[in-house]
């Protein structure tokens, strides 16, 4: 059963945010990174127990091709999207949101 995926604010803004970075590069960039962390999240959504856990219970999904991962939650009714994050970014911004 798949799980709906709920973003939290803060974290689809970052996803938009990045995607608007690959884009103002490269015109169609924004669209492959956007297409990428969407084939995460189907994934994550299918099954939510495949990333790692890496902090508390925060699981930790990469995003192929890119330099940028997942950070979710896995609910009882749902996944929620902490963070789509650099990965060269300071762990503790996201941390705080678990």
């Amino acid at each position: 059963m798949t799980s709906p995926v709920i973003f939290r604010r803060v974290a689809r803004a970052e996803f938009n945010d990045a995607a608007d970075w690959y884009e103002q590069r490269r015109r169609g960039l924004g669209a492959a990174f956007t297409a990428a962390v969407e084939d995460v999240l189907e994934r994550i959504a299918d099954q939510p127990r495949l990333f790692p856990k890496v902090y508390k219970d925060a699981r930790l999904a990469l995003v192929s091709g890119y330099p940028y991962c997942v950070y979710y939650l896995e609910e009882p009714e749902q996944v929620v999207i902490l963070a789509v994050f650099h990965t060269s970014r300071d762990p503790s911004v996201w941390q705080s949101r678990s």
